[in-house]
């Protein structure tokens, strides 16, 4: 996770990001340290364990709370690194994150870097752009400016995954426009999936999806448009204390489950939230998107 120094609602992603919202606030990155470190606290407390990094003060990164979109951790030890659409959001890429991931205590052996695609204008937001089934090494993307086909297939070729690939949409002032994250409407746990399937518009797309989930004996659990809003699309499982499973989300998004979706969630895992009210709004991204998950092996 990285700390933020420069947070602000970012007009480069705007484009495209219809969930942010400008919020005039003199001390915006202020108000957001005090969400991210309440967060890392409620994750820590719960027995993950989550490594800080520091964001640089030298170069504008708005968006650096979301680490997903840029990088991504494998079981085997490979890096992937990802060409990202807004100009500012390539200055988050740094050498020293995978410094201090190994310092941490974990192994590297090899980087994938997709970032030449950003010279033909090309994107994969990594795990923004894929939702990955790390069981069934599956990888579900919603195609939008920011996950381009080719280049999630050849992701899936280098990191020997099954693409599912559809587009998913919202309502923009009566117009239906991609979703710029597959991550904002389903996320992927061991056993279940969360997904909003109205987002959907193409039906052989939409039945497609279900089928896979449903022949990896994953529990379908549907979201509204309304609650995808709200960020309840946007969760990451994680391990804790005596390897107990948790589905991270923010406030906003607990809050908009009713009560039959949280009962079918608990029965696959406990539920940890945080209130990330500031960083959602102007940032349009919510938990999921601040933890780029780590598999790579332990150094001996």
């Amino acid at each position: 996770m990285i700390r933020p120094r420069h947070f602000r609602m970012n007009e480069q992603t705007a484009i495209n990001n219809y969930y942010q919202k400008n919020v005039n606030h003199s001390n915006v990155n202020e108000i957001a340290l005090g969400e991210f470190d309440k967060f890392v606290a409620v994750l820590r407390n719960a027995g993950i364990q989550v490594v800080v990094n520091e964001d640089t003060l030298d170069e504008d990164t708005p968006d650096s709370i979301f680490p997903n979109n840029w990088i991504s951790f494998h079981e085997n030890g490979d890096v992937g690194l990802y060409p990202m659409f807004a100009v500012n959001r390539r200055k988050e890429r740094r050498l020293e994150v995978l410094e201090q991931i190994e310092l941490a205590g974990y192994k590297i052996n090899n980087c994938i870097d997709y970032t030449d695609a950003e010279l033909q204008e090309l994107y994969l937001e990594g795990t923004g752009s894929l939702v990955l089934d790390r069981i069934h090494k599956k990888a579900y993307c919603a195609l939008s400016p920011r996950a381009n086909e080719e280049l999630v297939i050849e992701f899936c070729e280098d990191f020997e995954y099954t693409p599912v690939i559809f587009t998913a949409y919202q309502t923009v002032q009566s117009e239906r426009l991609p979703i710029y994250h597959t991550n904002v409407m389903m996320g992927i746990g061991e056993t279940f999936a969360i997904v909003c399937l109205a987002c959907i518009d193409d039906k052989k797309e939409r039945k497609n999806l279900i089928n896979h989930l449903k022949n990896d004996r994953k529990e379908v659990i549907e979201i509204t448009e309304d609650q995808v809003s709200r960020f309840a699309g946007n969760v990451l499982q994680v391990v804790g204390f005596e390897d107990k499973r948790y589905l991270v989300m923010s406030q906003s998004a607990f809050k908009s489950l009713t009560k039959d979706q949280i009962t079918k969630i608990e029965k696959h895992c406990a539920i940890l939230y945080s209130d990330l009210t500031t960083i959602e709004t102007l940032g349009g991204g919510s938990a999921r998107c601040m933890m780029a998950e780590v598999f790579l092996p332990k150094s001996l």
